[in-house]
């Protein structure tokens, strides 16, 4: 049985309401947040932050940069972090893209010799104190499969993000049965299916032209004619979860089926007009929440 878990930016949010925003989603029985590592917030002291203000949440990193700090300090991060709260955090760790490394004045250098050597050092780091490192989990954003055999051999699992459920079944044929599989679906609940594709165009366009992501999305039989226009229906039916509750539920649902056992929902909110680039909604989609949460 697949646990239920969110991705959502909180830059919209004031101090209370981020607090507010991790106690429902603890009420609401999700297992768990993740919290994003792109602008914003920072989300090392930010995860802190939401431990020290639940008591069941797990909260995880979603996805850290390798490049923004060294293994040291991610060992220690995690190693803090799941001390203080009894095992409740868990490190996300991601390679991330070149349009984003560069800028910071770091050199992209190929994604499995940086994750690789980052997962290597993390394991050869003993931070001084009481160990609880073991019940910290390292996740690791993959998708291509020789970074999700990195994940396999040195890590507890992969975090994929806008991938169809074809690929969900060969990530944890990669992975085993025993790593941790979860996969973000992007949902919008939302009835007009013309509407909501045009939210989910707008919520791809940051990922639309990243190489890494044309790379699997060719494996899963899509073209360059889909990356038109913000993305053809088939690739936005593929990867996102569109439409009535009832149809959003259904592809939730294939991704479990191919074999995840972990769904990261990451509303699009139909409610909200988003400014142009803007990666994603100021408040939370808490209609969807509400009818996809555990047990409803």
């Amino acid at each position: 049985m697949a646990t239920y878990t969110l991705l959502h930016f909180t830059e919209g949010m004031n101090s209370a309401g981020v607090v507010d925003y991790a106690q429902r989603l603890e009420s609401l029985g999700y297992d768990g947040v993740w919290v994003p590592e792109l602008t914003g917030r920072e989300p090392m002291a930010l995860a802190g932050f939401l431990l020290a203000h639940t008591t069941r949440l797990n909260v995880g990193i979603g996805i850290a940069n390798v490049y923004v700090r060294d293994f040291v300090a991610a060992a220690q991060a995690r190693k803090t972090l799941g001390e203080l709260s009894g095992g409740r955090f868990w490190l996300g760790l991601g390679v991330s893209h070149p349009i984003l490394v560069e800028p910071r004045g770091h050199t992209f250098i190929p994604p499995t010799k940086a994750l690789g050597e980052y997962l290597r050092g993390i394991h050869a780091t003993e931070p001084d104190g009481p160990s609880h490192s073991e019940s910290s989990p390292i996740i690791c954003a993959a998708h291509g499969p020789k970074l999700l055999e990195i994940a396999r051999n040195q890590a507890d699992g992969a975090l994929c993000l806008n991938q169809p459920a074809e690929h969900t079944k060969r990530a944890r044929k990669i992975l085993g049965p025993d790593k941790k599989l979860c996969v973000v679906v992007r949902t919008c609940f939302e009835e007009n299916l013309s509407h909501a594709r045009s939210l989910a165009r707008h919520a791809l366009n940051f990922y639309i032209d990243l190489p890494a992501y044309r790379r699997t999305w060719k494996q899963a039989g899509f073209e360059e004619s889909d990356y038109k226009d913000g993305g053809s229906d088939r690739l936005l039916d593929a990867i996102f979860a569109l439409g009535d509750i009832e149809s959003v539920k259904q592809r939730i649902q294939s991704h479990v089926d191919a074999g995840a056992d972990e769904i990261c929902l990451y509303p699009i909110n139909p409610r909200e007009v988003l400014a142009p680039g803007q990666v994603g909604g100021l408040d939370p989609d808490w209609e969807a929440l509400e009818a996809l949460a555990p047990g409803s």
